[in-house]
């Protein structure tokens, strides 16, 4: 699954935002293989953090001027948050760029695979603790749920992962939402 995936998203045509008024950033969107099915990882950001405390998301963040590409800002912020090095990361994609409204940021989410298990080291003052959900979990529509908000007069959709006590939801949502989507389509 993990060659189909890679393949599919090698053919995948990314859709781009470039705005000036939006801040660039990246997550790693980190997938990986136990218990005989595929789980993606995700965090709970510490109550300590700037934006979006105790909310589930993946490793990431802004890009800095030292990172030479978004994929750059998602590894650093990764192995700065969780501990993940990045020679251990396989990049199989990316997925089109998301929006955070209430932060002002352009998110790039790069999709890898990981070894599992691994000897993750959640940085405390970032990360409050690391979670997985199964992808077919994900897949479930009875975990999938919808509503819409409207901020500065515009309506947007938000959706919400539910899944053992964890809820995903916002631009986290978005990106698994958009890569659920394409695998279903794919036939996976």
């Amino acid at each position: 699954m993990k060659q189909k995936i890679k393949q599919i998203l090698s053919h995948y045509d990314k859709k781009r935002i470039n705005s000036k008024d939006l801040i660039p950033s990246a997550v790693l969107v980190p997938l990986f293989y136990a218990h005989g099915e595929y789980h993606l990882l995700f965090t709970e950001r510490s109550g300590g953090v700037n934006f979006h405390q105790r909310e589930a998301c993946f490793p990431g963040g802004i890009r800095q001027p030292s990172d030479a590409s978004l994929i750059s800002t998602a590894l650093r912020e990764a192995e700065e948050e969780i501990g993940l090095a990045r020679k251990d990361v396989e990049f199989l994609g990316e997925l089109d760029d998301a929006i955070t409204i209430t932060s002002g940021c352009v998110i790039s989410p790069f999709v890898a695979f990981i070894p599992y298990p691994y000897p993750f080291n959640p940085n405390p003052d970032e990360v409050q603790q690391i979670f997985s959900i199964p992808l077919s979990a994900l897949m479930d529509r009875s975990n999938f749920s919808q509503e819409y908000a409207t901020i500065n007069g515009q309506t947007f959709p938000v959706y919400f992962y539910e899944y053992q006590g964890h809820t995903v939801w916002g631009a986290t949502a978005y990106i698994v939402r958009q890569f659920v989507e394409l695998l279903q389509q794919k036939g996976l």
